[in-house]
C-alpha cells in the first residue's frame, strides 16, 4: 500500500492528530503549534481540520510560491508522493482518500494491538492469582 493513509477518524478530513501522524511518517515532524499554523493557513471554513479542498490548496499555494520555504505546508507539499500539477485533481483526490483510508487502518491496527496486549496482561494476572492460590492450598496441607 504505497500511500500512507491518514484519516483515523474516517470522516473525510485530516485533523490535527492525523496531520501530526502524517508529518511524522513523511519524516518532517512538527510541533503542536506548527501543526496548528499549517491547518490555519489553508483552513478556509475555520473548522480546525483539512478537507480535500483545503488539502489541494496546500499544493496550489506551493506551486504559486505562496508558502514559506521552511513551513510545514511546504514540507508536506514537497514530501507528499503526489505532484498535483501532473496528477491533476483526480489523482490528488485518490491520494487524499488513500491517505484518509490508510490513517484509519493505522489507528485501527494500533487499537487492536492495544487490546491484544491488554488481554495478555489479564491472562498473566489470572495465572499469578491461580499460582498464589495453589501455593496457599499447598501450604495448608503441608502443616
Amino acid at each position: 500500500m504505497g500511500l500512507l493513509q491518514y484519516d483515523a477518524g474516517r470522516d473525510g478530513f485530516i485533523d490535527l492528530m492525523e496531520l501530526k501522524l502524517m508529518m511524522e511518517k513523511l519524516g518532517a515532524p512538527q510541533t503542536h503549534l506548527g501543526l496548528k499554523s499549517m491547518i490555519k493557513e489553508v483552513d478556509e471554513d475555520f473548522d480546525g481540520k483539512l478537507s480535500f479542498r483545503e488539502f489541494l490548496l496546500i499544493f496550489h499555494k506551493a506551486a504559486a510560491g505562496e508558502l514559506q520555504e521552511e513551513s510545514g505546508l511546504m514540507a508536506l507539499a514537497k514530501l507528499s508522493e503526489i505532484d498535483v500539477a501532473l496528477e491533476g485533481v483526480k489523482g490528488a483526490k485518490n491520494f487524499f482518500e488513500a491517505k484518509v483510508h490508510a490513517l484509519a487502518c493505522a489507528s485501527k491496527f494500533e487499537a487492536e494491538l492495544k487490546a491484544e496486549q491488554e488481554e495478555r496482561k489479564q491472562e498473566e494476572e489470572k495465572r499469578r492469582i491461580r499460582q498464589a492460590a495453589f501455593r496457599e492450598l499447598k501450604a495448608t496441607f503441608s502443616t
